[in-house]
């Protein structure tokens, strides 16, 4: 019983850890990532398309996209889709070739993108948390309906505790290696 409830936390909770880092991998730093683009989407015969099924996008060097759009036609509109976005960047066509230069970043850039990332590493934890307090509250259900002896439900408890606290841990690393990155020139 206590081993189900862990098990259903401990699946939530990586999700949470995962979906922390799939919105801090959105966050750009210097570098080039094709991420980047990942949430922009062209006009493709009068449909909303995102832009990876149109293109091939690929890492030229560490600070330029490249995108190979699998049309000629489309070749504008991936640009037009591109400056249009909140990205802030500017590419450039050569040809049937869209390369997209990453601007270096400020310091006081870094340091808005690093608030940034801290506010989403808090609502990680308090995403982890929350599931903490759904799993306590269920054994506490459990001992409501007499499935439960105290000394058990103070174990679960405990268990749940090492638990979250594992995964706080694991978002933390995951803050701190954003925040190095962000920093880094």
């Amino acid at each position: 019983m206590i081993d189900e409830i862990k098990q259903d936390a401990s699946d939530r909770m990586d999700k949470s850890v995962s979906a922390l880092k799939t919105e801090l991998s959105k966050i750009r730093t210097g570098r080039a990532h094709t991420s980047l683009l990942d949430h922009i989407t062209v006009d493709y015969y009068g449909n909303k398309t995102p832009l990876k099924q149109v293109a091939n996008i690929s890492v030229e060097d560490a600070r330029t996209l490249t995108i190979s759009p699998w049309e000629k036609n489309m070749v504008q509109v991936i640009e037009k889709a591109i400056m249009n976005s909140d990205l802030g960047l500017n590419p450039a066509t050569a040809g049937t070739v869209i390369r997209v230069p990453m601007p270096p970043l400020t310091e006081e850039r870094r340091k808005d993108l690093v608030k940034v990332v801290r506010q989403e590493a808090e609502a990680g934890r308090v995403a982890i948390r929350n599931i903490r307090r759904d799993a306590i509250s269920t054994l506490k259900e459990l001992q409501k309906d007499k499935a439960l002896s105290e000394d058990d439900l103070r174990r679960g408890e405990e268990v749940i505790q090492k638990l979250t606290d594992k995964f706080v841990h694991t978002v933390d690393e995951v803050l701190k290696q954003k925040e190095a990155e962000l920093m880094e020139v």
